[in-house]
């Protein structure tokens, strides 16, 4: 892997947090994901399942993690399972990790290799009443792909149907929500690659360059810093594709008196950062730009302060809702009329902010986190409100990532990022 090794104290510490919410006598089963097929014998990059790295930092294709905190004997307690490396792949992929190197990682003392798991398993499977399922339940989810957790899951029902079935899902949903000290510095980590890549860029930009040629200097930037590249497909949107909330196609030139809307972040040890900011392709904003860029960020800066424990999600977007009709209103937007006779359902301001304003961020760009519960300290939120003007030619999103305290303000991990539309345009024209 790019980055540096992690300490393997944090996945021990999330295995006995995730342990500590099980049923008794019961066993948890957690999958890699595969190796995707594109054609012929090309593949897409691997990419870890998510759950399985959180609680054991394992980052390779073909592993299982099993807990059973019950188990009769200390060595059944945790287990992984892992693909054996032979001549074969040690020579045409590189070696898989060993057994010593597997305890390194993840802390986890009994190691077998892959093909033992069903001999394994069918023994464990005498001792316990109740096996913990990891089905994707994240409120975004589309699922399309049989997953290898689901051809587990199939494959577990048919082979033992008189067992009980419960769900990783809602204790994981909990339990990543809330960010260990370890987690908010490989995020911090992401955002200070990110905030790198920005600064690359900023000098680069003038009238006539392409979309991707910005994107393919954030991902010079991002891997030259360890970074696997992007955490999520890189939104470079100049003039009025601003206004495509998920324009990825990147292929535009960008003319002058233009904007560009960006949100683009780096990855770093499977954590996420988020970012987005919006400037100007000739190095200065025109006053109109300027008038609604200073608008959103000042949206920006009332919804952080609202991010503290015990903030419900729904309130939250309510009274940002609020904020942003004001400034709608002082934008000429928007008028009195139209808020009187505005729909609940969907406000007058939805016309030009029409997403939500934060979301979980962690290990998935949107994190695992039940946004029906209140707002707890160390829980990573984005904060991102925006105003797309589509008549106008151009629309603006300012992002930055929080954490949230016990008490006061959240911490800002992309403090350091310029947002201020005079050090934007100072750094421009440097």
């Amino acid at each position: 892997m790019k980055y540096h090794s992690i300490d393997s104290n944090l996945f021990i510490k999330n295995r006995k947090k995730f342990a500590a919410q099980m049923k008794p006598n019961s066993i948890a089963v957690f999958n890699s994901n595969d190796i995707y097929p594109v054609s012929a014998d090309s593949t897409l990059p691997f990419a870890q399942h998510r759950d399985i790295f959180y609680l054991s930092g394992i980052d390779q294709e073909e592993s299982i993690l099993l807990l059973f905190p019950d188990a009769p004997y200390e060595n059944q307690k945790e287990m992984l399972f892992l693909k054996e490396t032979n001549e074969h792949i040690a020579i045409w992929e590189g070696a898989k990790l060993n057994k010593e190197q597997a305890f390194t990682v993840s802390g986890i003392k009994t190691v077998h290799w892959l093909q033992n798991f069903e001999k394994v398993l069918a023994e464990l499977m005498s001792y316990c009443d109740t096996i913990y399922i990891n089905t994707n339940e994240h409120y975004r989810a589309t699922i399309e792909t049989e997953t290898r957790e689901a051809r587990f899951v199939k494959w577990w029902k048919d082979k033992y149907p008189a067992h009980t079935v419960a769900k990783s899902n809602p204790i994981l949903q909990r339990l990543r929500s809330v960010k260990e000290t370890e987690e908010i510095d490989l995020i911090q980590n992401a955002c200070n690659i990110t905030e790198k890549g920005f600064r690359r860029i900023l000098p680069f930009v003038k009238p006539g360059v392409m979309e991707y040629e910005i994107e393919a200097e954030l991902i010079h930037e991002f891997i030259r810093n360890r970074s696997k590249g992007f955490a999520y497909t890189p939104i470079i949107a100049s003039g009025n594709s601003a206004n495509v909330l998920h324009y990825i196609e990147n292929n535009k030139t960008c003319n002058a008196g233009e904007l560009i809307l960006m949100d683009v972040a780096a990855e770093y040890a499977n954590y996420s950062s988020d970012l987005t900011r919006t400037i100007p392709v000739s190095g200065r904003y025109s006053d109109r730009q300027k008038a609604v860029y200073n608008a959103v960020l000042r949206v920006k800066n009332e919804a952080t302060k609202m991010l503290t424990p015990g903030t419900l999600w729904k309130e939250y977007q309510a009274e940002v809702g609020e904020i942003m009709t004001s400034e709608l209103l002082g934008l000429g937007l928007i008028d009195k009329a139209e808020v009187q006779i505005e729909n609940p359902e969907w406000p007058a301001y939805k016309k030009y902010f029409m997403h939500g304003t934060s979301h979980h961020m962690g290990l998935d760009t949107h994190d695992y986190g039940i946004l029906t519960e209140p707002m707890q300290a160390n829980m990573v939120f984005t904060v991102e409100p925006g105003i797309y003007i589509p008549e106008e030619g151009f629309g603006i999103r300012i992002e930055d990532n929080v954490v949230v305290q016990e008490s006061g303000e959240p911490i800002n991990l992309m403090k350091n990022i310029p947002i201020e539309v005079e050090e934007i345009e100072s750094l421009m024209n440097s």
